[in-house]
């Protein structure tokens, strides 16, 4: 690689798609030996920006500069032949495959008769692993579905390092990722860019923009508005460069007073094999209350359990005053008990990406909509234009397919096909997930009026942020447990942190010990 200020340069680079400008002019550049940080919006132009970068679609017009020379990519293997690699937000591993597989993919080991070497594919697969941090707790010959969302981001991250490319580009790479998961990879990442590598970064988790970043852009209805040094602007100021307008609070205002009313759900010594152990909890109507801790903890699995999709647990569980007996997540939905519960990743658990926004809405309704299996089609209508309404789905129409939709307004769709059941205890699981702050904020001010028309909500968040400023009460989780409860001024970043790596805790703040950078910065 060269030296120079402007090792990727692009100059007005232009993509529309429909009329829509996706790209308008845009001016760009990164150094080499740099982590740039690309921020926005969503519907900002990040993602089609790395696109272009990547080959996977050509601009309209303008020029890239790689090196000092211009380059033309037609497809992504011309810019991975070029040094350029891109890890998108989607997963693009083959689930039937195993590991090694996956990561050698492209490029896999051949003898000397031109048949895949498994032997030396397993050795490259564990090498690059190792030198991620996470090739303990993988196993290469393991087959990609059976392994965790966190474990299958890994792989996916993999594959793309084993290419050893000169520009590597992370769409939202880390948002799939659990704590433990977070800091080898921001570690691999600094040893990246100190060997000279160009790191294009993409994260709506300014905490990891703060942690790694040299260089920020921000990107606002398709155009490059600034360009500043990691750390010369404020929160506010960030947040104002990417939606246009000053920020007025992310979170709203908590209520005043805690709801007295008898709790919706009340669960108590609930077990599941090794994940749960025992974990007591109640929830009243018009409360949010969190689920936090390092991850693993068994905080998913209490929910799963409580909307049913878990078989053989122990303990009791009341809803709405009745002992709760599940028949699965269909008979939670029904009306002795009204749960919804918003899954970890909506791509392949909550939507159906090729059908339509109106389909997907509808989805969860049609028993209600349907009498002698036909669709009532104007009550479906109704439906969706107040689902769409409610949660101000940005799209051309209900008839596009959801999967071209943003992740923001593809989270919603996933909110309001649950909301349109109309249920009185909404289970959430990393809701704001890759989303940005904009929608980010759009999301806690409808929760936060949902619970105040009586709606109870667990919300379970890898982000200690939004424990504090959205939750009534955050329940901390560790070894299966619940290991503390904190609300008013014990909720607060020390406490969630101390009782996450089960230390001690008080309301000042002031724990009996300090847990380490290195984890406070993964558990964030």
């Amino acid at each position: 690689m060269t030296e120079g200020n402007s090792f990727l340069a692009l100059t007005d680079v232009t993509k529309t798609y429909g009329g829509v400008n996706a790209l308008k002019s845009v001016c760009f550049e990164a150094k080499r030996g740099s982590i740039h940080a690309i921020l926005g919006e969503n519907g900002a132009g990040k993602s089609t920006l790395m696109k272009v970068l990547a080959g996977v679609t050509q601009p309209d017009s303008g020029a890239i500069r790689l090196q000092g020379d211009n380059v033309t990519f037609t497809n992504p293997a011309d810019a991975a032949a070029k040094g350029i690699v891109c890890i998108f937000q989607e997963l693009s591993i083959i689930p039937d495959l195993s590991v090694a597989e996956n990561i050698c993919l492209t490029q896999p080991p051949k003898t000397a008769f031109g048949l895949i070497d498994r032997k030396a594919q397993d050795r490259l697969a564990t090498a690059v692993l190792k030198r991620m941090g996470c090739g303990e707790d993988i196993d290469t010959r393991s087959r990609c579905a059976d392994l965790p969302l966190s474990k299958r981001q890994i792989v996916e991250i993999a594959k793309a390092i084993v290419r050893k490319p000169d520009v590597l580009i992370l769409d939202e790479a880390t948002s799939a990722l659990t704590a433990s998961d977070v800091g080898p990879v921001m570690e691999l990442l600094r040893r990246m860019r100190d060997g000279g590598a160009c790191i294009l970064f993409i994260s709506h988790r300014m905490h990891e923009i703060e942690a790694l970043a040299d260089t920020c852009s921000v990107f606002r209805n398709g155009e490059h508005v600034s360009t500043f040094a990691s750390g010369a602007k404020t929160h506010d100021e960030i947040v104002q460069l990417m939606i246009g307008k000053p920020i007025s609070q992310v979170y709203p205002d908590k209520p005043a007073e805690v709801p007295v009313a008898p709790p919706y759900l009340d669960i108590h010594d609930l077990r599941w094999g090794d994940q749960l152990k025992g974990v007591s909890l109640s929830l009243r109507p018009g409360e949010i209350v969190g689920l936090g801790g390092l991850d693993g903890q068994g905080q998913q699995e209490v929910l799963l359990a409580i909307a049913g999709v878990l078989r053989g647990t122990s303990g009791t569980m009341r809803v709405n005053g009745r002992p709760a007996v599940h028949r699965g997540p269909k008979g939670g939905k029904g009306s002795d008990m009204r749960i919804a519960l918003i899954p970890e990743d909506r791509k392949t658990q909550g939507l159906f990406l090729s059908l339509s926004v109106r389909d997907n809405l509808t989805v969860s309704m049609l028993d209600r909509l349907s009498r002698y299996a036909v669709v009532d089609r104007l009550g479906e209508k109704a439906l969706v234009d107040r689902m769409i309404d409610l949660l101000k789905i940005k799209a051309d129409n209900a008839d596009v397919a959801v999967g071209t939709l943003s992740g923001g307004n593809q989270q919603k769709v996933v909110l309001a096909k649950w909301l349109a059941t109309d249920p009185k205890l909404l289970l959430l699981m990393d809701p704001t997930r890759g989303i940005d702050v904009g929608t980010k904020q759009e999301i806690y001010r409808l929760l936060r009026r949902l619970a105040g028309d009586g709606l109870a909500i667990l919300f379970h968040s890898t982000d200690y942020d939004e424990l504090i400023g959205l939750c009534d009460r955050a329940l901390i989780m560790y070894d299966g447990r619940v290991a503390s409860t904190l609300s008013g001024p014990s909720l607060n970043e020390h406490n969630i942190l101390s009782s996450a790596l089960n230390l001690s805790h008080d309301n000042s703040g002031r724990g009996t010990a300090a847990p380490s950078a290195a984890l406070a910065e993964g558990l964030a």
